[in-house]
């Protein structure tokens, strides 16, 4: 069956780094487009960022764009997001998701296609 496991989630301070990994496994990945979705407390959830099948393309929610980096390793069946200058708001669990949308979609993909996520909290 699909698998996706989300792990690098952590504690970091306000202008840190941490690094998510996404295992996946169950469906061919390397045909697939990914998404990186989030949850904070108390809100509803919030597409991240996206990248396509090969990796060559990429696209980001503009709350992250310019910290945040996708990347993808077909080889491993292995997504990640290296996320950097971490602000108190980018306090959330985060999922990574398979792409059921087009291209251009920031719609965040029903939860039957998340993983179990990783918690990131941004604290001083």
């Amino acid at each position: 069956q699909v698998q996706l496991v989300e792990s690098g989630g952590g504690l970091a301070q306000p202008g840190g780094s941490l690094r998510l990994s996404c295992a996946a496994s169950g469906f061919a990945f390397n045909i697939h487009d990914m998404n990186w979705v989030r949850q904070a407390p108390g809100k509803g959830p919030e597409w991240v960022s996206r990248i396509n099948s090969s990796g060559s393309s990429t696209r980001y929610a503009d709350s992250v764009k310019g910290r945040f980096t996708v990347s993808r390793d077909n080889a491993k069946n292995t997504l990640y997001l290296q996320m950097n200058s971490l602000k108190f708001e980018d306090t959330a669990l985060y999922y990574c998701t398979r792409n059921p949308y087009p291209w251009t979609s920031s719609a965040v993909p029903p939860r039957g296609f998340w993983g179990q996520g990783t918690q990131v909290t941004v604290s001083s």
